[in-house]
């Protein structure tokens, strides 16, 4: 049973660092992040505590970092309706089906989606939950355009998407996803 709390709470932490946005060249990091306050474990719901009861004997023991990854992870599954948690569960198999370089590669783009303004990571998932409302045909249509895409070819869909939705001088914005 503890193997499925802890298959359950990573498939959480990982459903939201699936769609993520690419990126030519990652941003530059915030010079100096504040350090993460830990996260007591008195100060989780009776809830949060059984779903992650494996980490109780070692909760004080972890970084602030994960306690806080955990928390949030435990929080967003224990919302999540059961047909939700099934996707979720869903999108970590095949998480774990990927080969270590490609799970690196979006372990990193989602780091440097993380290290973008909020503004820019709204403008991201406004566009991606867009792209997901296409009809699937539009969807594959405009992945496959984009795959095939040269560098330069990319550049310019960007921009002209930016100048089709008013946004020409509104900053730069990263590239849609790409899969």
């Amino acid at each position: 049973m503890n193997d499925i709390r802890r298959a359950l709470v990573l498939a959480a932490l990982l459903a939201c660092a699936l769609p993520l946005a690419a990126q030519e060249a990652p941003p530059a990091l915030p010079a100096a992040a504040a350090p993460a306050a830990p996260v007591a474990w008195s100060s989780l719901s009776p809830p949060q505590q059984k779903l992650l009861g494996r980490f109780g004997n070692e909760w004080g023991s972890l970084p602030p970092e994960r306690q806080q990854a955990l928390a949030r992870g435990s929080e967003r599954w224990l919302g999540m309706t059961p047909e939700q948690q099934s996707q979720a569960r869903e999108r970590f198999q095949h998480w774990r089906a990927l080969p270590q370089e490609q799970r690196q590669a979006l372990r990193q783009r989602w780091q440097r989606f993380q290290s973008l303004p909020p503004q820019q990571r709204q403008f991201i998932r406004d566009n991606f939950h867009r792209f997901q409302q296409l009809p699937p045909a539009r969807r594959q249509a405009l992945m496959q355009r984009w795959r095939n895409a040269t560098p330069e070819q990319r550049q310019q869909m960007i921009e002209h998407a930016r100048q089709a939705r008013g946004h020409a001088g509104g900053g730069a914005h990263p590239a849609p996803p790409h899969r």
